[in-house]
């Protein structure tokens, strides 16, 4: 049995070689990965000795070779295969050992140049992948060294290497290729005339990969699968550990990536509980007890059966509290065994934990998505996603009336919040809780009225509480409606060409109102 190794990323190959080498395996090697095996005492072949073509061009030629690629490919059950073999002095090659050239870890790192990029494009590597990948049912390729222990037991255990494992190697191969061409179409692609690189690209190539398949989609008739991002970013949704309970539906799923997306954008303690994608109920406390607390109050009704997120540690204070309650799914960054111990007994409760982000200098440091996709019919809309954060240095007071300290800070938490609401939102907030959340409706003023019945059937009084609007008021009418249900501080993008009408009625109303600046429309 022969084996060629040719590897950019040396981990453990020393260790499988000798392990190979110890099988009664011949070792096959280019260039850099030769020497290392040599300097370790094992014999290897060199691939310009088995071609008896020197490797030329730095490089860039040295098994793109009938000797190689013959070895690969020939079908060992095909006499003329073989015999084509004889002929022309060709040995097979059973294994393939290939990690390709670092083209994406190259084009992540500030400053790559076109030159560096290109000469990071792995030639001959890919094509002796597809190769042996194409020939599974006699070739083992392997392209990741995660894949060697289960070789190696394979082949301590039957000399050979089964017809399942070599598919499934063959499918991480082509999975491998498929990536690898997909990042270099990517990189190449958003390269501009001048030089420059455009955000977006000639080609979009999503890589994705399978967790789970789920037992139906929104609705029963409709199949679904949860797939991740290739390279996730730290602290998203989809490097939970489910911890207990039933498995995650595709409505779970989606609700829980609302509530994480929300709760995490907050420093302090935080609770949040979504329903159908729109957030109920948002509140921060001292800790997860009071910030539940908080924003189970905002909703009791539409909480029955929700999403609950924390940003902190779930105790078992907290934990009592929310077991009073019936919740689909629980997210928090830990729980303490007294916590989990309460929800025992709720066995379809699910449970998971999520690692905050670490923070950062870039948006995907801190666990955000850098594009949002939107499926159309036979296409995709794309955007940079919004990851704006507003400070107070942001807010443009236009009104006579200036906001109170205090109302700043609630304004702030009401932008955050409403950011995470369907539009047409209008928040309303007041301590640190939202008091009213109107989402999803046609009409602003239909919003801003539903978030008022809303705090009436939670007997919560509006009186004195702020307002968010995700998008300005295009006339009046619609802060007359916060105004009347008691309001008396009010945010919004401003940019309407009704402005100072809006202004005007804020400050007959003797209301203070802040311009954000942006909009934060979620379709």
């Amino acid at each position: 049995m022969n084996a060629l190794i040719s590897v950019s990323d040396k981990t453990g190959i020393v260790e499988f070689a000798q392990a190979l080498h110890g099988l009664g395996i011949r070792l096959i090697s280019t260039g850099g990965t030769a020497k290392l095996l040599a300097d370790q005492g094992l014999p290897v072949t060199e691939a310009a000795e088995l071609t008896g073509f020197p490797e030329m061009l730095d490089g860039r030629v040295k098994t793109l070779h009938p000797m190689v690629h013959g070895g690969l490919l020939a079908r060992r059950d095909l006499p003329e295969h073989m015999a084509a073999l004889a002929k022309h002095g060709i040995q097979t090659i059973d294994l393939l050992i290939v990690n390709l050239y670092p083209f994406e870890a190259t084009v992540a790192k500030p400053g790559c140049t076109l030159e560096d990029a290109i000469e990071n494009i792995d030639i001959g590597g890919p094509a002796m992948v597809r190769s042996a990948a194409k020939n599974w049912k006699d070739v083992g390729v392997l392209t990741d060294a995660s894949q060697y222990a289960g070789v190696l037991e394979e082949l301590k255990a039957h000399g050979k290497l089964s017809d399942k494992l070599r598919f499934a190697l063959s499918v991480a191969a082509f999975n491998r290729i498929s990536n690898y061409d997909g990042a270099i179409s990517d990189f190449l692609s958003r390269i501009q005339d001048d030089g420059s690189h455009s955000l977006f690209g000639g080609q979009a190539n999503g890589r994705f990969v399978k967790l789970q398949e789920l037992r139906y989609g929104e609705n029963p008739h409709q199949q679904a699968a949860f797939y991740r991002d290739l390279y996730p970013a730290p602290g998203s949704l989809v490097t939970a550990t489910q911890l207990q309970g039933k498995e995650l539906s595709y409505n779970n799923i989606a609700d829980a990536d609302a509530a994480w997306e929300c709760v995490k954008s907050f420093t302090t303690p935080a609770c949040v509980i979504v329903k159908h994608a729109n957030p109920c109920g948002v509140a921060v406390g001292a800790d997860p007890l009071e910030a539940y607390s908080k924003a189970f109050q905002t909703d009791p009704t539409s909480a029955f059966g929700g999403i609950i997120a924390l940003n902190r540690t779930l105790d078992a204070a907290a934990a009592q509290a929310i077991s009073k309650q019936f919740v689909e799914v629980l997210m928090a960054p830990g729980f303490t065994a007294e916590a989990l111990e309460v929800f025992k007994s709720k066995v379809n409760v699910r449970i998971l934990q999520i690692a905050l982000p670490p923070g950062g200098k870039t948006d995907w440091d801190n666990g955000r998505n850098l594009m949002d996709i939107k499926r159309v019919g036979s296409g995709l809309l794309m955007q940079t996603a919004d990851n704006h954060e507003l400070t107070l240095a942001d807010l443009k007071v236009v009104t006579t009336k200036q906001p109170s300290p205090a109302e700043l800070q609630d304004l702030l938490f009401a932008w955050k919040v409403a950011k995470y609401v369907k539009s047409n939102a209008i928040v309303f907030c007041k301590n640190g809780m939202t008091m009213g959340v109107g989402a999803g409706q046609m009409s602003r003023l239909d919003s801003a009225r539903i978030a008022s019945i809303k705090a009436g059937h939670a007997n919560l009084s509006l009186a004195g509480t702020v307002v968010a609007s995700d998008a300005f008021f295009p006339f009046r009418d619609g802060l007359d409606v916060v105004v009347d249900a008691g309001a008396t501080c009010v945010a919004q993008p401003g940019g309407s060409m009704r402005d100072q009408e809006v202004i005007d009625a804020a400050n007959e109303r003797g209301v203070a109102m802040v311009f954000t600046g942006v909009r934060h429309f979620r379709h």
